[in-house]
């Protein structure tokens, strides 16, 4: 027998005609699926946008059961325009998604929204009247799209340029990485071309800056600092003379064992010496040389060791000092390459900005053991 809860629903559905057309319709304008988009309908008298709304409403707790999940998958996106252009990353729980048309749609209208965007952060952008439908907010949209994808997802992070000069922007894998450079430069095919390689190599050496005047006074003495410390803590790699200050500090210490001691005593003109010895007395013998350290910085020699090791650092860090990919020499820098476009075209090019953004940079992935998640829905 019906009960009265039923009776209404059965006199509802029997006053009511939900087309397929209907059903389909509503199906394409918010991608649910079709027992809820008829279910909607059913509830809703055949409002399409009452039904509209519930499965918003609908979609909104869905998507709260899934934004615990981490979002570490998903692509990076560019657009550029007019003048204008914008780099942002959405993140997935899987790669499979990440592949999903309906994702990649979302996130090139992400892109879109940005790059006509006037927002600096990702609050303000968040809460913008989402552009294809503004009734809605991009919060809005974004909440909509996981229940419909069915996976948690996040709008990680963007960034907008605006130049009178050259954007070229660049996608690496499908969206793994990707990048915008901006150059003050003539707009030529030449140029663009230029630019486009350089962007391509930024993707590939990953620069940290354009070049070394981009480096602030402190993060030059940090990496001083830390090269300085790297160095006196592998003393096989320290200058003869301080090395052999450091083995007579270590012998009237009494450190070595009597193993190592002999071991010194046969071999201590052996350039394979520290290969002999024990790891104890390597590290008493790195500690000797930290506790010498101001005294060791006086060294002229030690000091050009270590300006050769923060060099080198600097030759990867800064784009312009890096070794073009394309160098037909294999030795020929950016900074040449450049110069070389540059004397072709009868103007200076020059890099005055980049944006590099790699999917899922940065975040801690958990494990996600999807049997006991679905064992803990079932009881």
């Amino acid at each position: 027998m019906l009960n009265n809860e039923q009776i209404f629903d059965f006199r509802r559905n029997r006053n009511m005609t939900i087309t397929a057309a209907m059903v389909k319709e509503l199906r394409e304008l918010t991608g649910a699926g079709v027992m809820a988009c008829k279910k909607a309908l059913v509830e809703t008298d055949g409002n399409q946008e009452a039904a509209i709304e519930v499965l918003r409403k609908k979609g909104e707790a869905t998507a709260v059961k899934k934004s615990g999940r981490i979002a570490a998958e998903g692509i990076v996106y560019t657009t550029v325009k007019d003048g204008k252009a914008a780099i942002v990353e959405v993140n997935s729980q899987t790669d499979f998604v990440a592949k999903n048309e309906k994702f990649q749609t979302l996130v090139a209208n992400v892109a879109n929204q940005i790059v006509d965007s006037s927002a600096t952060d990702m609050d303000t952008f968040m809460a913008e009247p989402w552009e294809l439908d503004t009734t809605k907010t991009v919060k809005d949209e974004l909440v909509s799209q996981i229940a419909v994808i069915g996976e948690n997802m996040n709008i990680r992070r963007f960034e907008r340029i605006e130049s009178d000069g050259v954007i070229a922007s660049y996608i690496h894998a499908g969206g793994k990485s990707g990048l915008l450079v901006e150059a003050a430069a003539p707009e030529n095919d030449t140029v663009t071309a230029a630019i486009k390689t350089i962007a391509m190599q930024i993707a590939a050496m990953n620069p940290q800056y354009v070049s070394r005047n981009d480096i602030s006074a402190e993060e030059l003495a940090k990496m001083r600092e830390i090269t300085i410390d790297s160095a006196l803590n592998e003393p096989d790699s320290l200058p003869k003379p301080i090395q052999k200050d450091i083995f007579a500090e270590a012998l009237s210490q009494n450190v070595f064992n009597d193993e190592d001691k002999a071991i010194y005593e046969e071999k201590q003109n052996d350039k394979y010496l520290f290969n002999f010895l024990s790891k104890e007395s390597k590290a008493s013998l790195s500690s000797i040389a930290m506790a010498k350290k101001a005294e060791i910085m006086e060294n002229k020699i030690f000091n050009g060791l270590v300006e050769g090791r923060v060099s080198k650092q600097l030759k990867e860090v800064c784009l312009l000092d890096q070794t073009y990919v394309m160098a037909a020499d294999g030795k020929q820098t950016v900074a040449k390459y450049l110069d070389e476009v540059s004397k072709e075209v009868g103007a200076t090019v020059a890099i005055k900005k980049f944006v590099r953004f790699e999917t899922g940079e940065g975040i801690e992935k958990k494990e996600e053991n999807f049997a006991e998640e679905v064992a803990a829905q079932m009881k």
